[in-house]
């Protein structure tokens, strides 16, 4: 029996545009694609390169935590793998990007001895700086996911750019919400009010995922956040208040040590 091997890669945010050729090709080649793109669209983009397809989408929802629909995925695509198939795992966006289920898939995977690879993609922050305008090297960019933000208190710097994932779910921590909440979205923008005045411009960002759509985009007072329309695909994109300021320290440090 051939030796089993496992792929995983991304389907870029718009459907079909943004696969790489390199994944196309795993698509087409493998023997079954295991798929969570969440978009019919999408699932039929795969189907047109590889007639079996197997989604992995209904084990979301019924009740089940995340955590139990992540494990049940990785036990899928790995007993594909332990049979002997050549498996692909395509996942919508950037595989490696908040998904634990592809990351978890590819160690396992090589901790049993078999060849596993991830392969990179589009991704949501991409986008961001595309659609929005603005080069994270030259401003500095904070990326954090939205409930780790809030409960762990993360250090951050407001004067560079600050980016916030997963905000519809902000504050859960039961791995059962799979919707927003006005009042989540308000103790977001309240902890956010400890750095920022409540007049900030934020800006809530739904990528476009058809190939002629356009981003959404809605730019409001940090104050009003709630007032968005947020969805599990929201992103909130903080630009920086006030500019950063040399440190005296660092300046005399680099005279001392580079005469600069």
């Amino acid at each position: 029996m051939a030796r089993g091997s496992l792929i995983v890669v991304g389907t870029g945010i718009r459907i079909g545009n943004q696969c790489t050729i390199e994944a196309k090709h795993h698509i087409v080649t493998a023997d079954v694609v295991f798929e969570v793109v969440g978009d019919e669209l999408a699932q039929e983009f795969l189907r047109s390169l590889n007639e079996n397809v197997v989604s992995l989408q209904h084990l979301y929802g019924g009740g089940r935590a995340r955590s139990d629909t992540y494990k049940a995925m990785i036990e899928i695509i790995l007993s594909a793998v332990r049979e002997g198939k050549r498996v692909c795992a395509a996942f919508y966006g950037h595989p490696g990007v908040y998904v634990y289920p592809s990351h978890e898939s590819v160690r396992r995977a090589r901790e049993e001895g078999y060849e596993a690879e991830m392969l990179p993609a589009v991704s949501a922050d991409a986008c961001v700086f595309a659609d929005l305008g603005f080069d994270p090297g030259w401003l500095g960019c904070q990326s954090f996911e939205a409930t780790d933000f809030v409960i762990n208190a993360r250090k951050f710097d407001p004067t560079a750019v600050l980016i916030l994932w997963q905000i519809a779910l902000v504050g859960d921590r039961s791995l059962r919400v799979f919707s927003s909440d006005p009042r989540r979205i308000r103790l977001l923008a309240e902890v956010l009010m400890e750095h920022y005045p409540p007049d900030h411009p934020v800006t809530v960002y739904c990528a476009a995922t058809l190939p002629m759509g356009h981003a959404d985009v809605q730019t409001l007072p940090l104050s009003r956040l709630d007032e968005a329309v947020i969805t599990q695909e929201s992103t909130l994109v903080v630009p920086p208040y006030g500019e950063a300021r040399p440190s005296a320290d660092r300046l005399a440090l680099m005279e001392a040590r580079l005469g600069a």
